[in-house]
């Protein structure tokens, strides 16, 4: 069985869904599907089954696919990192901070732990599923890119094209990257889905048409508009989020600086009924929310730094309702933090918020692993990624409205895990209805 790349015609297309959706229907029909991206660049990482740094998109594929997960789901991760450099993590496993055009002039030595997972994968699996990231023609980086061309040309992977109706241009993109791509590569394209269209799809029969008859493409689907609130890839897509609340709904603000991550902590928040989140992001009256949430951080002092120049700083050590600090998020609430050994910056002494008596101290070594945590009178199923330490209190601190904890998925509860599923399977249902998948299969089978 060949394997099969998704490529957007742009960022944000829907690959991430479309990756897990067009799986599942294949392994709905009897193969075994393993989801794959060889590099992704995200502050929202996730702790794998084998305590690897893996981006949360790959692991929700997997969770859905019910693919036991690893490093070789995504070999190669990119966070924030301090100026002009990325930290990189290789193998699930923070390695260095590398200046960014460093990491693309030595691109060539991570192409083996590429290759080494993705055949790892391939001799496990019937069918590796293999997300591309952004457009996969932008040329002056065509030579730099991991995830697609060379995946697709490294492994003769089948491609599917997915558009984003919704940006408009949806003609001209298509056009553009099919005759953008290397000959070799355009041989291997099954056909394209539209997506996110907005309104009666059978407006869109002349486009079918067009493209078709015209660019000579397949059209092997045209997708409706979804709002589909889970598995949120980066924070761009999170604050696109649509919520339904009742009248009278907790409110809660999460604060959300510029190297906010693990932002998939708040989808429980989102999907619950009862809670009205808002996204905080300049100096603003904090005594009207339930709740106010500091969330996790890749770059905490710098993103502590920001919290002080905007405002915020002050009006949540003068407030009085109830707040939340998770993870970057803990780190903030104490006394200080020091960072000896430059983990995040030149500064070595930073003041915290100074709500829990006790400091902060980088280390290091990553803590990355996952486990099961009695926090706030609970047991939670959760992970842990992070320098700062504390002696005092190494998981978590509870004191009158002050609570924090290192732990990540807090609110991950019973009818969470039951909303997540229904979603999942109505979203699967509305694909499989609306592409071709014997079109794919035929192109796939040897």
């Amino acid at each position: 069985m060949k394997n099969i790349s998704i490529f957007g015609t742009s960022s944000d297309a829907g690959k991430s869904t479309l990756t897990f959706a067009i799986g599942k229907i294949i392994q709905k029909l009897g193969y075994s599907v393993a989801p794959f991206k060889a590099q992704n660049v995200s502050n929202n990482s996730i702790v794998a089954d084998d305590n690897s740094e893996i981006a949360v998109a790959q692991y929700f594929q997997a969770e859905i696919l019910g693919v036991q997960t690893s490093y070789h789901l995504n070999p190669i991760l990119l966070k924030s990192g301090r100026k002009s450099s990325a930290s990189l993590i290789v193998k699930g496993k923070s390695v260095i901070d590398k200046d960014v055009r460093e990491y693309y002039r030595d691109l060539d030595e991570l192409k083996p732990v590429v290759k080494e997972a993705f055949n790892y994968l391939d001799s496990r699996y019937d069918c590796v599923i293999a997300e591309g990231a952004g457009s996969p023609v932008e040329l002056n980086l065509m030579d730099k890119d991991l995830s697609n061309i060379y995946i697709a040309d490294e492994f003769n992977t089948k491609i599917i094209l997915v558009a984003d109706i919704e940006k408009g241009g949806v003609f001209a993109s298509i056009w553009g990257v099919y005759n953008l791509l290397p000959s070799k590569l355009r041989d291997n394209v099954i056909g394209v889905v539209i997506n996110k269209f907005r309104g009666d799809i059978s407006l869109f029969d002349r486009g079918v048409e067009i493209i078709e008859k015209e660019f000579k493409i397949p059209v092997l689907g045209v997708l409706p508009y979804i709002p589909f609130n889970l598995g949120f890839e980066d924070s761009q897509s999170l604050l696109n989020y649509a919520q339904k609340s009742k009248k009278g709904a907790k409110r809660i603000g999460v604060i959300a600086y510029p190297t906010m991550s693990n932002y998939n902590d708040f989808e429980p928040l989102i999907a619950d009924e009862n809670v009205t989140l808002e996204f905080i992001k300049s100096d603003i009256n904090l005594d009207s929310f339930d709740l106010i949430i500091l969330a996790g951080s890749k770059l905490v002092i710098r993103d502590l730094e920001w919290l002080k120049d905007v405002g915020l700083f002050r009006r949540l050590k003068e407030s009085r309702v109830n707040i939340l600090g998770i993870c970057g998020g803990y780190e903030i609430m104490f006394n200080r933090l020091i960072d000896r050994e430059h983990i995040e910056g030149d500064k070595e002494i930073v003041d915290g918020l100074g709500f829990i008596d006790d400091d902060i101290i980088f280390q290091k070594e990553k803590i990355v692993k996952r486990g099961t945590y009695n926090i706030f009178g609970e047991v939670v199923s959760g992970f842990e990624i992070h320098y700062g330490v504390s002696r005092k209190y190494p998981i978590y601190y509870e004191r009158d409205n002050i609570r924090g904890t290192f732990v990540h998925g807090l609110f991950n509860n019973k009818s969470f895990i039951e909303y997540k599923k229904r979603t999942i399977d109505d979203f699967i249902s509305t694909i499989e209805r609306r592409v071709d998948i014997q079109k794919i299969i035929k192109k796939i089978i040897y």
